[in-house]
């Protein structure tokens, strides 16, 4: 069975460009982001939870979710907050334990932003991996990213572990605090790592 390695951080700690770099190396990712992106298209079943729980007043006029709306609803009320992952998280958890079935290599990774605050997945990882770095780069990056005003980004940041925390739960952590190209070493030394450690269970399939 392939070594499930559970990666996290907060918003803006450069998760997907981490990831990125582990599929390179020809690692299979299960991304929750993505999957949730996949899930939200009209006719699929996160966004008929989402309209389900919201009702038709989320939706575009083209029928897709108004993200900005969910947004605001989601980190301005917690009750809000927590219907929405009760309508969105049971299908994006059934999805990545359907992809990492299907995985075959020494090991994988599941890409989930929540991973630590929600814990639905805790029995699947192994490891957690946390991608760290400080919190004032987190703000600037997602306001470069997306566009958004900095209370409304520690808005986020608050729904998430504080940093210490977070790190403090982790099996192994990659500082990202400085330029992408730095990633690259840190990854190839956890890379290196886990194919070895994963060796022994790989060795011992029938």
């Amino acid at each position: 069975m392939t070594r499930v390695i559970g990666l996290t951080g907060g918003i803006g700690s450069g998760k997907s460009a981490v990831a990125e770099v582990f599929a390179g190396l020809g690692i299979e990712v299960a991304d929750a982001d993505a999957i949730a992106h996949a899930l939200a298209a009209p006719g699929a079943a996160g966004h008929r939870a989402v309209v389900e729980a919201f009702g038709p007043e989320v939706l575009r006029t083209d029928g897709t979710l108004d993200r900005a709306k969910l947004r605001a609803l989601a980190f301005g009320d917690p009750a809000a907050r927590a219907r929405l992952e009760a309508a969105q998280h049971p299908a994006i958890r059934d999805e990545i334990r359907r992809q990492v079935a299907g995985w075959r290599g020494p090991y994988g990774l599941v890409v989930v932003p929540l991973l630590l605050e929600r814990g639905g997945l805790a029995d699947l990882v192994e490891r957690v991996l946390v991608v760290d770095c400080p919190e004032d780069e987190q703000v600037r990056r997602v306001r470069a990213r997306s566009g958004l005003a900095e209370d409304e980004v520690r808005a986020i940041m608050a729904t998430q572990l504080p940093r210490a925390a977070r790190l403090a739960r982790a099996d192994d952590v990659i500082d990202n605090g400085g330029s992408r190209e730095a990633i690259g070493p840190a990854v190839r030394a956890l890379d290196a790592r886990y194919r070895a450690s994963a060796a022994p269970a790989a060795d011992a399939r029938p």
